[in-house]
């Protein structure tokens, strides 16, 4: 058993050196002017073990004045902080590999959970006696920060008035650990502790943030106060937040305990949006036996939110663009499952803390699975089954695009197994499905965001397969328990494992689940949890009617990308005539064959009642079927107790009788899918048949009609779809008295209302002979738009003009060629498009609706016509919507129209466009949401040739990942998802050969030499020869090696600074005790002599001569602790122009020939040497 499955066993043990009791976090000024705050905090340190004599702390772009221990001591302090700039040494070849390793190289660094920080604080000689004695130590810190980077967002409208007239809030943000941003903290969600907060205010602004307030104070002369906030229950830093603003206050009417915060003039709003938020609490704490474990609840409603909604202890910061009026529909399913979700993490995610990044799924899973079952409640079962196979579908797409999605990334040992999960050598399987990824997936600062959003839905549905194996009462069992042991341990004083049952670690939870349920979970835990990948089944059958039994066989396929090998029991259903049967199949290899024995007969079509899988029994039409064969189709795993893709191959009449009478609303969307290859006549009719079916669950609807859209098109010379779609339209919609009269809106069946949407852009895309949209489609459409009448409806119609107005984007068919860049030379039902859309755009510039749905639409309308030719592809009006000042939807709908341009066009200045939007934009979402669009829709794709694969691009987005984006993680992984769509992980093809050197490919063994360099042809067979012989084999230990002695901490053109687990030593990088402390910081930046300051800026201590600095491995550097560390290693020349250093390759030198044949002689020895020492190290010759 190894060390780390040893330590599992007992409780939580920290990694620091230092156990965090109680924080104080004083902000005691806010300037929006600025967008600065400045304050203090304290730390209450109980020390772990004796002579530690530095104190690591995690503060990223807060400018530090001073850190005191005990009020007495003044303690210097050393800041280094690898991720301003992830690769310094990396010279040019700009490849992911090395680029991955280096970044988990860098946060690993900083890491709290490897006892590591940026700050790094010595104890003074004077207090290790406290240190000696175990005696608590409070380390007090006094910092400030001006426009922040990340982590904190002002929001201040350029409008006259003061600021609270005008507005002006600010918020905080981040995903995972990035408290770090804002305020000196240990940043681990594995040190919980109690807190005190303070925050001061302009006397018109309100500060909200987590625990009970316990009172406000104003200043002398009124102009200020300072809330005081209080939270006697432990909790991380990670969950700490901070709002303020001019906020207009609700107590929720049914619960007081409750307080609802939003922006001026939005309170009607609010007063709706919030009025669910009861009936949640309710289910929540009736279903997990508990009470809410907090005092107080808040949500607070912001603008330019980093996501539509983060969850923080007693606090929910949430997107204003969720607020909703009673006349929004669609809006409100988003809505209230998000605030579902939000309540339910504060139970998991708030008050019961991961222990480790690996243990994170525990909370995400069990917070998604609490808000499916509220879902399941509040929208009905149909709603929720949808949901699980939308999940489980996305999951199973991106896995085989991109590789396996990991839960849990370190080895566990399971409860009663020998062996420990998770090590050992990986197969080709895993690592096809879990360790290929071009991002490392053990840190949540390194992964991609995508891949982040794909764990959550992993662990939800991870977290429903254990409720199908041991049950829903027993699964909400354990939950109450782990809330029983938390609230126990959050009550008591602190000790050195008080809080620890306050941490949920995934061997706990197993070893909690085995008790509860008395089940062996182990092999299928280790399937899901430790291992990534989905399972993939294609099946067929064949009914031997001798015998009276189905061959069923299905095959796996483990070798490809995402795919993993399962061996265990499968459930098939088979409805037969006598009714629906559930047989088990063990499947134990690729290839899995099957006998079932039927237990019905062939009636020869005898009609007769046929009792389906819930107990009804429904008279059947069995012309369609097989005489001879009594089954009506077949399922496999019906219930989704598998992370699966199931391909099945059965006639078209029985995915008919799937659609028509099975009650499932998966197996009804999973006929219509298959019924897509199957274009007829019975298709059409069932599909048809479904669409009309008034008692069908909206959603199946909704996907009928648009894959009768599909298979119209594939019938297009014998059946007019068009007219048969219209026809459907108008005896759903249309008048009592004169069905070619749509009638007025009326919204109150939500079902209707959604089908009304969709059968208009359905409709859109059904095409005639000649590939164009026939005219009577068009004009059913232009007359929906006309005569739409929302006089008498209670509902809001802007999502349905919207869809209207979609429908019309979905008639335009490509031009033939633009002639003129008039209107007069468009066809008559292009003009009439346009048209339409001009004026319903300019019509909402007078009365705008919710969210400005319709503008969206008429942008991307536009977009499509000049896409398909018929006006000039122009990307002025695009720009003009997506500069800052717009709504959201608008900038972002104008952005991606911006993009698609770009892909169209192959435009470098518009491109450059949008890469300045990503860098400089404001609104930290814009900036995700356009690397995404990129990301899905690139202006080109690896190996492919394109006028915009440059250098400079590549320049340009390695310079942004690697030191444009420290301080936003989120965005600097998205950086990385947009450089592999373009470049892949090796080096850009698009890059020369760099003048001083060679390009080494480690996987193919081969070299190439730049030819200008080389003198003549004699020399290059000398040079390339001893590459090949021994220089390779060496290059290859040499390079891994090298790679991770070599880690850069401070970002190029700053002075180096020595490693924080160093002792001090003459030149190196310090402040020490006695510097001075301003009176007003915040007003007397310019003083930056004795100040520590941020990266980006002139740094304040003395310089640091390159020739005291060594470099050394990162295995060979400990510090008191026993934490290893890293040193700068770039030498005083190294961030010269022209000069690079690259630890992976060798470099050329323009030396005389003279210098030249030495080193060759040298060199050649030296190969000679390698020949017969393999375990020396690689020669460091220069060519």
């Amino acid at each position: 058993m190894s060390r780390g499955a040893k330590r599992q066993d007992r409780s939580f043990e920290s990694p620091r050196d230092f156990r965090l009791s109680h924080q104080i976090l004083c902000i005691t000024g806010v300037n929006f002017s600025r967008k600065s705050i400045i304050g203090y905090v304290e730390l209450h340190l109980l020390p772990l073990r004796s002579n530690v004599n530095r104190i690591k702390i995690n503060s990223k772009q807060c400018r530090i004045y001073r850190a005191c221990i005990n009020e007495v001591w003044e303690a210097s302090f050393l800041y280094s902080d690898p991720t301003l700039a992830v690769c310094q040494n990396e010279a040019k070849q700009h490849d992911l590999n090395y680029f991955s390793a280096c970044h988990y190289d860098a946060v690993s660094f900083v890491d709290p959970d490897k006892g590591n920080g940026e700050l790094n604080i010595k104890i003074p000689q004077d207090a290790m006696y406290l240190v000696n004695e175990q005696k608590m130590l409070r380390v007090s810190i006094e910092f400030s920060l001006e426009r922040p980077s990340g982590g904190m967002h002002f929001v201040v409208p350029e409008m006259e008035g003061s600021m609270a007239e005008r507005g002006a809030h600010m918020f905080t943000y981040g995903i995972e650990n990035a408290c770090r941003l804002w305020f000196p903290c240990i940043d681990s969600y594995s040190e919980p502790c109690t807190w005190k907060l303070e925050f001061t205010v302009d006397a018109a602004m309100i500060a909200v943030s987590c625990g009970d307030l316990i009172e406000t104070v104003y200043t002398p002369d009124m102009k200020k106060k300072t809330f005081h906030y209080v939270l006697n229950l432990p909790t991380s830093a990670a969950n700490i937040a901070l709002a303020v603003g001019p906020f207009e206050v609700l107590v929720d009417p049914y619960m007081p305990e409750v307080t609802h915060f939003c922006l001026p003039k939005l309170m009607p709003l609010l007063e709706h949006t919030t009025e669910y938020l009861h009936q949640a609490f309710d289910f929540l704490e009736e279903s997990l036996g508990t009470r809410y474990p907090f005092s107080y609840y808040k949500q607070v409603f912001v603008d330019e939110a980093f996501v539509d909604a983060a969850a923080y202890m007693s606090v929910t910061i949430f997107n204003t663009n969720l607020l909703h009026s009673s006349r929004i529909i669609d809006q409100t399913f988003l809505t209230r499952r998000l605030m579902a979700q939000a309540l339910a993490e504060q139970f998991f995610g708030c008050f019961i803390n991961p222990e480790t990044w690996s243990d994170a799924w525990l909370t995400k899973g069990i917070s998604k699975y609490l808000t499916g079952l509220l879902l399941k409640k509040t929208f009905g079962v149909n709603e929720y089954r949808y949901h699980i196979n939308r999940e489980l579908t996305d999951l199973c797409n991106y896995e085989q695009e991109i590789g396996g999605v990991v839960l849990h990334t370190d080895p566990i040992q399971l409860p009663g197994v020998k062996e420990i999960i998770g090590t050992g050598n990986p197969t080709v399987d895993e690592v096809n499905t879990g360790n290929n990824l071009y991002f490392p997936n053990k840190h949540p600062h390194t992964i991609s965001w995508k891949y982040m959003e794909m764990r959550e839905i992993k662990a939800h549905l991870v977290m429903r397969l254990i409720e199908l194996k041991i049950g829903q009462d027993l699964i909400l069992q354990v939950f109450n328990k782990l809330l029983s042991l938390a609230t126990q341990a959050a009550t008591q004083k602190f000790l050195y494992d008080t809080w620890s049952n306050m941490l949920i670690s995934t061997l706990g939870f197993l070893k909690l689940l085995s008790t509860v349920s008395g089940k062996d979970l182990n092999a299928f835990l280790d399937q899901w949890l430790c291992r990534g990948g989905i399972v993939q089944f294609q099946g067929s059958f064949h009914f031997n009617r001798k015998r009276n039994v189905v061959e069923l066989e299905l095959r796996q396929d483990p070798g490809r990308t995402g795919i993993a090998r399962y061996v265990g029991p499968l459930q098939v259903t088979i409805q037969e005539l006598d009714g629906s049967f559930t047989h088990t199949l063990q499947v134990e290899d690729n290839l899995t064959k099957g006998e079932i024995t039927c237990h019905s007969k062939s009636r020869r079509h005898k009609k007769k009642k046929i009792p389906l899988i819930n107990g009804e029994e429904v008279d059947m039409d069995l012309s369609a079927m097989d005489a001879d064969s009594p089954v009506l189709w077949i399922r496999v795993d019906t219930e989704m107790t598998l992370l699966r893709q199931v391909i099945f191959q059965q006639p078209d009449y029985q995915w008919q009788y799937q659609l028509r009478y099975e009650r499932d609303i998966v197996a009804q969307i999973e006929a219509i899918q298959n019924l897509e290859n199957f274009a007829s006549q019975p298709s059409v009719g069932t599909l048809t048949e479904t669409i009309e079916n008034d008692q069908c669950f909206y959603r199946v609807r909704m996907t009928a009609a648009h894959s009768l859209t599909k298979i119209a098109n594939g019938l297009v010379a014998s059946y007019s779809g068009h007219t048969a779609m219209i026809a459907i339209f108008k005896r759903l919609f249309g008048a009592y008295s004169c069905p070619d009269i749509v009638r007025q809106n009326k919204f109150s069946n939500f079902q209707s209302y959604f089908l009304q949407k969709t059968i208009p852009v359905a409709l859109a895309k059904i095409r005639n002979a000649h590939g164009l949209c026939p005219k009577e489609s068009l004009a059913f459409l232009v007359e929906l738009i006309k005569y739409n009448d929302n006089n008498r409806n209670k509902f809001s119609d802007n999502y349905y003009r919207a869809a209207l107005i979609d429908a019309l984007t979905g008639t335009v068919t490509p031009a033939v060629a633009m002639v003129s860049t008039s209107t007069e030379s468009l066809t008559p039902e292009t003009k009439q498009v346009l048209e339409e859309v001009t004026r319903c755009l300019n019509l909402e510039k007078l009365l705008p609706c919710y969210h400005h749905t319709v503008t969206v639409a008429c942008l991307k309308a536009i977009r499509t016509l000049q896409k398909n030719g018929h006006l000039p592809s122009d990307p002025t009006l695009f720009q003009t919507y997506a500069q800052y000042g717009h709504f959201m939807e608008i900038r972002l709908a104008a952005l991606e129209a911006l993009v698609d341009y770009v892909k169209v066009e192959t435009n470098a200045d518009i491109l450059s466009w949008l890469l300045d939007i990503v860098e400089q934009d404001p609104v930290p979402t814009v900036r995700h949401t356009v690397l995404h669009m990129l990301i899905r829709n690139p202006p080109f794709k690896h190996k492919e040739q394109s006028a915009l694969s440059t250098d400079a691009l590549v320049e340009r987005l390695w310079t942004f990942i690697n030191s444009g984006t420290s301080h936003d993680s989120r965005l600097r992984c998205d950086a990385v998802d947009f450089y592999y769509v373009l470049f892949g992980k090796s080096r850009p093809s698009c890059l020369p050969i760099p003048e001083l050197g060679m390009v080494l490919n480690l996987k193919e063994r081969k070299t190439t030499l730049n030819p200008a360099l080389i003198p003549d042809s004699e020399s290059y067979e000398e040079k390339a020869g001893g590459a090949d012989e021994g220089m390779m084999s060496d290059l290859d230990s040499s390079f891994d090696r090298k790679r991770h002695s070599s880690s850069p901490i401070i970002s190029p053109g700053s002075t180096s600074m020595q490693s924080s687990s160093y002792p001090e030593r003459e030149g190196d990088v310090s402040i020490d005790s006695k510097i001075r402390v301003l009176s007003s910081p915040v007003d007397d930046y310019n003083e930056s002599q004795t100040l520590m300051s941020p990266p980006g800026q002139e740094m304040l201590s003395p310089s640091t001569p390159s020739s005291n600095i060594k470099e050394e491995p990162v295995d060979s550097l400990q510090s008191d602790g026993g934490t290893s560390s890293r040193l700068a290693s770039d030498t005083g020349d190294s961030n010269r122009p022209g000069l690079h250093r690259n630890d992976s390759k060798q470099s050329l030198s323009s030396d005389t020939s003279k210098t030249q044949k030495k080193k060759k002689k040298k060199e050649k020895h030296k190969h000679k040497k390698h020949k017969h020492e393999k375990g020396d190290k690689s020669s460091s010759s220069t060519h």
